[in-house]
């Protein structure tokens, strides 16, 4: 245990890349120790990427690709102008909302921050708010991306721990709103100890505009069920609504009919057995090559062309990742270091609240040093085992890891999404740290509440009949 955890700590602290430190580590133990002959290493690698739910991984980065070259993000910020700008701190409401829309559609943090962040912070600058607050804001809301489905992060983990991807997918609606409303409730306090006004004036047109989208959006599920009931098959019920919501979507031309549609699609067509998350995942890349080249036709075959590279790069990045990491989980198991530490906590309580406290300080810790894959793929073998005997459910567990490692995501030294909002605000990487900090805060508090309150997480999935 020493050797496998000591080396790849040593190479980590050299700055050696996560997954090279993991592939190396695990190489240098099997050469020492002899467990295993040093093929196993290569065989282990291989069958790390060989399942099914990975192929949604790619997809989904395509999807979010695809959805900012197509002009989506320019819509959505405008939609949530409308809904939302005219309230104190307008501005930082329309940041969070906006992230909201977008991480329907794109599933990381990574995109939301790279994509809706660009925009939000030079329209926030430019309305008088400090660099600091608009990183701030934007780094906050980021964290919805992986939260609200479909996520990344929630396949590889829903593939680690052999749960439902779509429990997941649903388990992460509840605990997304309450994230929105803790944000929202700290842009109200930031503007109210600023004495900050509405960044666009009040409208009754513009409102009731962007009203009308959401009930337009939420009434097709309604409209469908309504068609079958009255003796239609479900397909042809779906084309008849998305026919009839594209003529609609056309006359008027409004800001974001189409692109709120695109969870409704994801999250009803898994609900009812249309398609398998990774099927979902295809249907996102439809959906944003339809958006893109008919509905706006703002993409050209040179775009998607070079959407396409970036994805290919980005799921090389981390399916290596995911490679590596599942050798090293598998010799840690081999090991017994996984029993080892498990049991080393299982000493320490056996009284479930206690031991997720202790596994959020863990898994918070484990985020600010590790690449979000690794860490699901590394921490799931060790901890799920305890989370099982405790009688934790697996689904509530997954979404606790993942909100701790997107706070992992905010904090240095290998936080991405620092990285990211430093670049596109022109920061140093101390100052967006410092911005970064206040908001810590509602995330700290909606993490406790999301802990402590299960069924946050779990109404939805038994409700559904996703979960027991």
């Amino acid at each position: 245990m020493l050797l496998l955890l000591g080396g790849f700590l040593v190479l980590m602290l050299l700055g050696v890349p996560v997954a090279i430190a993991m592939a190396a580590s695990s190489l240098l133990y099997i050469l020492v120790s002899g467990v295993t002959p040093d093929v196993t290493l290569a065989q282990r690698m291989i069958a790390g990427v060989e399942s099914f739910p990975l192929l949604a991984v790619p997809f989904f980065i395509l999807a979010g690709n695809l959805m900012n070259i197509a002009g989506v993000t320019g819509r959505i910020y405008k939609f949530a102008v409308a809904l939302v700008g005219w309230m104190r701190g307008g501005l930082g409401h329309v940041n969070i909302i906006g992230s909201v829309i977008f991480s329907g559609m794109s599933g990381t943090a990574i995109a939301d921050a790279a994509g809706l962040g660009t925009i939000e912070i030079k329209a926030m600058k430019d309305h008088g708010y400090s660099t600091e607050f608009s990183v701030g804001v934007t780094a906050a809301s980021a964290t919805l991306g992986p939260i609200i489905p479909p996520s990344l992060p929630f396949v590889i983990y829903g593939m680690m721990a052999n749960v439902s991807i779509g429990a997941l997918f649903l388990g992460g609606v509840i605990p997304g709103v309450v994230l929105t409303l803790f944000m929202m409730a700290t842009v109200t306090y930031f503007a109210r100890k600023n004495k900050w006004g509405s960044d666009t004036p009040f409208s009754w047109p513009q409102l009731g505009s962007a009203g009308l989208e959401i009930l337009i959006v939420l009434s097709f599920p309604m409209a469908i069920w309504l068609m079958v009931l009255a003796g239609l098959s479900v397909n042809v019920a779906v084309v008849i609504g998305l026919g009839t919501l594209l003529a609609i979507d056309w006359y008027f031309d409004f800001s974001a009919v189409m692109a709120l549609m695109a969870p409704v699609i994801l999250i009803g067509g898994m609900t009812l057995g249309w398609f398998t998350p990774t099927e979902a995942a295809v249907a996102a890349v439809i959906w944003s090559l339809f958006l893109g080249l008919v509905r706006y036709r703002t993409m050209t075959f040179q775009t998607v062309a070079k959407a396409t590279f970036d994805t290919i790069e980005t799921t090389a990045s981390v399916l290596f990742i995911v490679t590596a990491a599942s050798i090293f989980a598998w010799l840690l198991t081999v090991s017994q270091a996984a029993q080892m530490l498990s049991d080393w906590m299982l000493s320490i309580t056996h009284n479930k609240w206690v031991f997720l406290a202790l596994a959020n300080v863990l898994i918070l810790f484990v985020g600010c040093f590790i690449d979000t894959t690794a860490a699901i793929t590394i921490l799931v073998p060790i901890l799920l085992p305890i989370v099982l005997k405790l009688g934790i459910d697996p689904i509530h567990f997954g979404l606790i890891m993942t909100l701790n490692l997107m706070i992992g995501l905010l904090h240095p030294p290998l936080g991405m999404v620092l990285f990211v909002l430093a670049r596109v605000a022109k920061l140093s990487v101390e100052r967006t740290t410092v911005a970064i900090l206040p908001w810590l805060v509602p995330l700290m508090l909606a993490l406790i509440a999301i802990t402590y309150i299960p069924d946050l997480t779990l109404w939805l999935p038994k409700y559904m009949g996703l979960s027991k």
